[in-house]
């Protein structure tokens, strides 16, 4: 299997361990209002302390890139929880994305990215599909000129005048009750990207 950078995931050689996968966390609801502060050397501290490797952070809304032997996200997501809530003693729901399925978020951007203002465009993550029925129940005309479109696990969102003050994100995140959902903006998603393909 090829990963996004076009090497090889698996060793070259037979007995040599495999090369570690890459992949970004991305934790919901930290450091907000002064409410679950995580201060990031702390969160660097507990990826490491999993014996995951290369950890680094972006900005201070709990983002991370780490690289971790071949595993599930959801599982890696579940350790990553488990810690969390071990060391700061509070609960912080956290998404876990491959390298690779980073990438095919950003491709599927329905929106054209590069011509936008990536602070007005949002990617909410979710850790499953979203209920189609709930979203379709989302009456998009009462957001207007707000907007967004559905991807896989991902629902993709354009603010025109600017998302201080939309309702949007709130109703879709009450759409999406019972999964986990967390935003980025654009810039925050191919930042990460980045990070997680260098």
């Amino acid at each position: 299997m090829t990963g996004v950078t076009g090497r090889s995931n698996k060793s070259e050689k037979p007995g040599e361990p495999e090369e570690p996968e890459r992949y970004a966390a991305l934790l919901r609801g930290i450091n907000v209002g002064g409410n679950k502060k995580v201060p990031m050397a702390e969160l660097r501290a507990v990826l490491a302390g999993l014996g995951w490797e290369d950890v680094r952070t972006y900005v201070n809304s709990g983002n991370a890139v780490f690289a971790a032997g071949r595993r599930s996200p959801g599982e890696l997501a579940g350790e990553l929880e488990a810690a969390i809530a071990a060391r700061f003693g509070f609960t912080v729901s956290c998404l876990v994305r491959s390298a690779g399925e980073l990438r095919a978020a950003v491709d599927a951007c329905p929106y054209p990215a590069a011509d936008l203002d990536p602070a007005k465009l949002l990617v909410l993550f979710l850790d499953r599909a979203p209920d189609a029925e709930r979203l379709a129940a989302v009456d998009a005309a009462a957001f207007a000129p707000d907007e967004f479109r559905v991807g896989e696990r991902e629902l993709y969102c354009w603010f025109p005048e600017g998302m201080g003050r939309s309702r949007l994100p709130g109703a879709l995140e009450t759409a999406c009750r019972g999964r986990t959902v967390t935003g980025r903006n654009w810039r925050t998603v191919t930042r990460l990207l980045e990070m997680v393909t260098r």
